[in-house]
């Protein structure tokens, strides 16, 4: 049996965590530059806010309703997802961390439980650890354990938790199932599912073999073996490979200058390398974009990108910022105003290999000064040492203007609890 454990309204629910008094308060949580909502409770979804949508467009609601307003808190969030997993880590032997607040778990083939006790066990001991309500449900598949998450939310009579075994009318739940709600089923396949007149997770998987190999390949297959309750996908115990590592973020306030743009690209470069050594990894290509707002057609429009390989593998931050400005002193135009830069690391491979080339000496590696530097910034917080060529201003930083203290990473910042006693009880 596999379980998908998956934290609720994550993002709220850590905002929550060291503000007891937003308990049944409406909460939501906006993107990078405070633009769009990310994150909504129960209440908040109950107001009719919608997933994606720009803050603005709900201002009205917000202020009627006394909604929490929070900017991402991405340390936060990180930090606290660690600490869910690794009670979950403690609790079961095989897991699966699947994304920032979902992990699967497989219990050992053989071993008798009773399954509502044991998620209603898993579920209580995270939330007592951790202060994250989670939902938890069990099946024979990791298709079908997402189903059961699923139902353990929707369903108001579950509290949390929802089993699929032998004893479950799978037909019958099935077909309450949409196409596009199923685990591996996208937009595209869900929409071209539906021309062919497949609209719930049963009629799909009472298709042909043959036809669904043809519409959805392979992959498909394997997900339609799952939802009939024969297991075709297994639990990952290590983490795949990263294929590129990826740093962007829209500015705070437009940026127009050279030089704004030299230091934003430098600080995504810098915490682009940063990804790659935690990994493990070297890149052999840089790929730099820049764009102006599209949205905003009164103003000149402009975007461009280079693609630049390095003569070796690299992890280390001034080689890489060095080609990352070669890159951009290319593509700017001076007179936009650019809403938006990125730095794309690509062709990675592992950090104790390499392809060494006949007339090429291969880049000498001191790895000391990055290792230095990644422990300084690891035990003294982010940017403690950073480029020059980075900046210090960061007048083009992105908005960040409802963003909770770092609880968890900062001492200045952890969370003063008080006590006192009635008179009665005073102590002498």
């Amino acid at each position: 049996m596999f379980g998908l454990i998956d934290c609720n309204n994550f993002y709220a629910s850590c905002e929550r965590l060291f503000r007891p008094d937003l308990a049944g308060r409406p909460v939501v949580v906006l993107s990078n530059n405070d633009g769009c909502i990310i994150a909504r409770s129960n209440e908040a979804k109950a107001l009719g806010i919608g997933m994606g949508t720009p803050c603005f467009k709900h201002e009205t609601i917000l202020k009627k309703h006394s909604v929490a307003v929070f900017s991402s808190n991405y340390p936060l969030y990180g930090d606290i997802s660690q600490r869910v997993m690794d009670v979950l880590m403690q609790l079961e032997p095989e897991v699966e961390v699947y994304s920032i607040d979902e992990a699967f778990i497989s219990l050992p083939a053989g071993k008798y439980l009773d399954l509502g006790t044991h998620a209603r066990f898993l579920k209580s001991t995270v939330q007592k650890h951790t202060g994250i309500p989670v939902s938890i449900g069990f099946g024979p598949t990791k298709t079908l354990a997402k189903i059961a998450n699923r139902l353990a939310k929707k369903n108001n009579t579950a509290a949390g938790t929802f089993v699929i075994d032998g004893q479950t009318n799978l037909e019958s739940l099935l077909t309450g199932v949409d196409v596009g709600d199923i685990w591996g089923i996208g937009h595209r396949y869900a929409a071209c599912l539906k021309q062919h007149n497949v609209h719930t997770a049963l009629e799909l998987a009472n298709r042909a073999d043959t036809w669904i190999r043809k519409q959805l390949t392979v992959t498909g297959l394997r997900t339609v073996m799952e939802l009939r309750g024969i297991p075709c996908i297994s639990l990952e115990s290590a983490v795949s490979a990263k294929k590129a590592v990826a740093t962007s973020r829209s500015f705070g306030q437009p940026v127009h200058t050279l030089s704004d743009l030299r230091e934003a690209v430098a600080t995504y470069t810098a915490q682009a390398a940063c990804k790659l050594r935690h990994a493990g990894l070297r890149a052999k290509v840089i790929h730099v974009f820049i764009r102006t707002n599209s949205f905003k057609k009164d103003q000149k429009q402009y975007c461009n990108s280079r693609t630049l390989t390095l003569s070796g593998p690299s992890s280390h931050t001034p080689t890489l910022i060095k080609a990352a400005l070669a890159s951009l002193k290319t593509i700017y135009r001076p007179g936009h105003l650019y809403q938006k830069a990125g730095v794309l690391l690509s062709d990675l491979v592992l950090e104790n290999r390499e392809q060494l080339r006949l007339f090429i000496a291969p880049a000498p590696r001191d790895n000391s000064l990055m290792l230095a530097v990644d422990q300084i910034n690891s035990r003294w917080g982010c940017n403690t040492i950073q480029s020059g060529g980075a900046g210090l201003a960061k007048q083009w930083h992105y908005r960040q203007m409802k963003k909770s203290p770092a609880y968890t990473t900062r001492w200045s910042q952890l969370a003063t609890v008080k006590a006192s006693f009635p008179e009665s009880h005073s102590m002498a």
